[in-house]
C-alpha cells in the first residue's frame, strides 16, 4: 500500500514526533522515507544584501535536518533519500510527492487553535493537505 513516506522536515523538534508515526508507517510496509528540507526563498529574498549568506545557512541547516532523519530512520531499519530543494516550503512539497512517486506524507503541525488559524496567513501544512495528491498524515505537537 505505501512503498514511500514523505516526512518533511523543517529543523524543529517537531518531526521527532512526525518521525515516531512516519517511521512505524514505513517499516510496517517496508516502504522508504523520504525527507525532505525546503530552502524558503521568500526568506533568501527578504535579507537582499546578505541573500546568499542567508541561503547557505538555511542550506546548512537542511543537510543538518535530514540527515537527522536519515540517522532515525537508519536506527529502525527504514532506507531513506535525502533531497534539499529551493523554493515555497508547500509547493516544493507537492512538487516533490509528484515527482518521486509519493504514498504519503506524514507532516507536522504546531495545533494551533481556531482562533491563531484565523490570525496567521496560513501554514504550510495546511496548504499541503489542500493540494497533496496523496493521503497526508497530520502529526499534531
Amino acid at each position: 500500500m505505501y512503498d514511500s513516506v514523505l516526512i518533511p522536515t523543517d529543523g524543529s523538534e517537531m518531526v521527532d514526533t512526525t518521525l515516531e508515526h512516519g517511521l512505524r508507517i514505513a517499516r510496517d510496509h517496508d516502504a522508504t522515507v523520504h525527507a525532505l528540507y525546503v530552502v524558503d526563498s521568500r526568506v533568501a529574498r527578504a535579507a537582499e544584501d546578505a541573500r546568499e549568506d542567508v541561503e547557505a545557512s538555511l542550506h546548512a541547516e537542511g543537510e543538518k535536518a535530514t540527515e537527522h532523519v536519515r540517522a532515525r530512520a537508519e536506527d529502525a531499519g527504514v532506507e531513506t533519500v535525502c533531497e534539499i530543494r529551493t523554493g515555497t516550503p508547500q509547493k516544493e512539497i507537492v512538487e516533490y510527492t509528484e515527482e518521486a512517486g509519493i504514498d504519503l506524507i506524514a507532516i507536522g503541525t504546531h495545533g494551533k487553535s481556531p482562533r491563531e488559524k484565523l490570525l496567521s496567513m496560513g501554514s504550510v501544512t495546511e496548504r499541503v493537505v489542500d493540494s497533496a495528491p496523496v493521503p497526508v498524515l497530520v502529526v499534531r505537537d
